[in-house]
């Protein structure tokens, strides 16, 4: 990408978003294009060919979504499926319409089956049933990838996709019943160090094991893919390491400052056993994260200290 090519990023206000677009100035590209939802809905497929025939970006972006953890997910999955599907295809589907030189779709590691070998390479989509949990969002994940793939073969297109891990960092989203692990562990070691709470109630027995990615990492890997990587498959993203969410609660307890006693409610669902990503990939195109799962635990609760109203989203 030259530094003055005008690039689009689609949901520059999330935690995604956000962090590619800093990445993008902080690597010197000047010509960023941003609309936020009241300005340009995604799912209005007329207001999203509108804006690119007007607009033209030469590169997009496609970091728009609606997002949850499993309470979410779990509740709403026709409202998951239905949003998603539509902003992304009428991005995808504009993007190539109007010519646009590359885009980047951003997908999640729940695309990959729910026993998925282990760590799980990005050959392993579609090979057997998706976690019922988060199956609608997944679904819509695959068909945006898809929907990528077949449009650079039957026309072209220089269309790629990446499947990020787990994320946490900056901008993210701490609604108390509708956000990820991570933040969701912060706001609620949070609320307990400033109420005295004596102990905490986590989801699950903490068994299963996950892997998480420092957002800005993510964004440096995007920006990095889209200088580097054409393809029909997907890449990876992710640090290869794995914990599990019992130790990651604990981590987060020490990292808030939190030293009562941590519960476990075993009547609630934990989800996939095992999410770990294969990333000899990435790593062999010349990428490696940077940023170790305590540091950027810090900054992520820096983030949340700081910015006390992302708290009440």
């Amino acid at each position: 990408m030259e530094k003055s090519a005008k690039i689009y990023v689609a949901g520059h206000r999330g935690m995604v978003g956000s962090a590619i677009v800093r990445q993008l100035k902080k690597l010197g590209y000047h010509n960023i294009i941003t609309r936020t939802h009241a300005e340009l809905d995604l799912i209005d497929q007329a207001a999203v060919a509108e804006f690119f025939e007007q607009e033209k970006p030469e590169y997009v972006f496609l970091a728009a979504a609606k997002v949850g953890g499993i309470v979410a997910n779990d509740t709403a999955p026709a409202d998951f499926m239905y949003q998603n599907m539509m902003l992304e295809m009428n991005v995808i589907h504009s993007a190539w319409k109007n010519d646009c030189k590359k885009l980047l779709f951003l997908g999640s590691s729940c695309i990959y089956p729910r026993l998925a070998p282990q760590p799980m390479p990005e050959s392993c989509l579609l090979t057997s049933s998706l976690e019922k949990t988060n199956e609608a969002y997944a679904l819509a994940k695959i068909s945006g990838l898809k929907y990528c793939e077949y449009l650079n073969r039957q026309y072209g297109t220089d269309f790629i996709s990446v499947m990020p891990t787990n994320l946490y960092g900056p901008n993210d989203n701490y609604h108390p019943t509708h956000s990820h692990v991570v933040p969701a562990l912060i706001r609620r070691f949070h609320e307990a160090c400033e109420n005295k709470l004596d102990s905490v109630v986590c989801w699950g027995d903490g068994s299963p094991l996950r892997e998480f990615l420092y957002v800005d990492d993510l964004a440096d890997l995007c920006v990095f893919l889209m200088n580097n990587y054409s393809g029909n498959e997907t890449v990876n993203a992710g640090t290869g390491k794995e914990i599990s969410i019992r130790e990651l609660t604990r981590l987060v307890a020490n990292t808030v400052g939190y030293t009562g006693e941590i519960l476990w409610d075993t009547t609630k669902p934990n989800g996939t056993p095992r999410k770990l990503l294969d990333v000899l990939k990435s790593r062999a195109l010349g990428w490696k994260y940077k940023t170790e799962l305590e540091e950027g635990l810090k900054l992520a609760y820096k983030d949340f200290i700081e910015n006390p109203f992302r708290a009440e989203r």
